[in-house]
């Protein structure tokens, strides 16, 4: 089981002092959070991909690489990237590079997004996102798994005889999450390609997304790549933590109810007693994130939103320490328990290798020598893919 934070990247004004940070600040204290992520114990650090303020993270490969080079445990992952507005191209050549960067500690969530002017600026049309997402994820998962690639769709120019570079890492794809609201068209992309599926959990009752995990998970068992409950499923979920009830609720009240997304909406105790959030204790965090699992069964990976709304830095690394020493450690141990043996761990970067190449050496790509971009036919490496048995969770 693994548990980590994830961030939409947002500048917000601090209500309580009035402040909004500079961008140039809200960038280095998140680069920030997301080491003492690492030094505080968590597994996964995510961050969204946005091109409009009040958001900063128009670029996610590159501040995960800063962020890989600072750590040496913690995996890098995207919450989400946009498989709509970006080429699948550059997408399986930016995140090869950062799997290679990182050691393979690092994974990619896909999403379709949902904020409408980014479409145009990007030549893409919102009216078509959910064709687009498929087309360009079916590119992306060859690009990825073959070394030449012929290509005709319907919404980018045609592809002949290329070659993404670099190849993947060990020249296994990183492992893909779908990320969804309410799509369930995504969740059946997710489960044909025996994916992972991550649930926003966000902003709803759990029981809105439960329906579309279990969507999720009985097409991923259609698709013969396991049972359902092996299937890979993330959740989201926020939380503000004190060490008293009280005082959490005192010190979150002003950012809540002052929120661009819930702000001068429903009252504070209402909402979270009607979605994930949770305000309070490390115990009261730790009671309601098990109860995850008494709705959605056994999960691979847990993620928390806790640096958003304007809260500021001093006081996100202090929701990491209580996170990471009093609420992480019991989940844990808690989840382990009675845990069905034959659901899977979250895949990492080995397991696949394992998965592909069993006892033998990965492949390692070597272009040729002279041929650049001037190869007519067959592969442009000097090796070729051992034969192997099917990577975990994919046809």
């Amino acid at each position: 089981m693994e548990f980590g934070i994830f961030s939409v990247s947002d500048v917000t004004r601090d209500p309580v002092s009035g402040d909004t940070p500079s961008e140039a600040e809200r960038i280095q204290g998140l680069a920030r959070i997301a080491v003492h992520a690492e030094e505080v114990g968590l597994d996964v650090f995510a961050i969204g991909e946005h091109h409009n303020p009040p958001f900063f993270s128009s670029s996610p490969t590159t501040f995960l690489a800063y962020i890989a080079a600072q750590t040496k445990t913690l995996k890098l992952s995207t919450s989400t990237t946009l498989i709509t507005t970006n080429d699948p191209v550059r997408i399986a050549e930016e995140y090869a590079m950062l799997q290679h960067l990182a050691g393979g500690r690092m994974d990619l969530m896909l999403g379709r997004g949902n904020t409408a002017p980014v479409y145009p600026w990007f030549g893409k049309d919102i009216r078509s996102a959910l064709p687009l997402a498929l087309e360009n994820y079916n590119l992306l998962h060859r690009l990825w798994r073959e070394d030449v690639v012929d290509f005709e769709g319907n919404f980018r120019t045609p592809l002949q005889g290329f070659t993404s570079t670099p190849r993947p890492l060990d020249d296994v794809p990183p492992f893909v999450w779908h990320g969804s609201i309410r799509t369930p068209e995504i969740a059946e992309q997710a489960a044909y390609y025996g994916d992972g599926f991550f649930a926003n959990h966000l902003f709803a009752p759990s029981e809105h997304f439960l329906r579309l995990v279990r969507f999720y998970r009985e097409r991923f068992e259609h698709y013969g790549h396991g049972s359902a409950q092996q299937a890979i499923v993330g959740l989201g979920g926020q939380a503000f933590i004190a060490k008293k009830s009280q005082d959490a609720v005192s010190q979150f009240r002003p950012y809540f109810d002052e929120a661009p997304v819930y702000g001068h909406g429903p009252r504070l105790e209402d909402f979270t007693a009607q979605t994930p959030l949770t305000v309070g204790s490390p115990q009261e965090v730790i009671d309601k994130t098990l109860g995850f699992r008494e709705v959605f069964g056994d999960y691979q990976r847990q993620m928390f939103l806790i640096d958003h709304a304007g809260l500021p830095l001093k006081t996100v690394l202090e929701q990491l320490d209580l996170l990471g020493e009093e609420v992480v450690p019991v989940l844990r141990r808690e989840l382990a328990k009675n845990r069905d043996p034959e659901v899977p761990e979250s895949p990492s970067h080995a397991s696949l290798v394992r998965a592909k190449y069993g006892e033998e050496a990965p492949r390692q790509p070597r272009p040729r020598a002279n041929r650049g971009d001037n190869v007519t036919g067959g592969s442009p490496y000097l090796d070729t893919a051992p034969k192997a048995g099917a990577a975990f969770g994919l046809s």
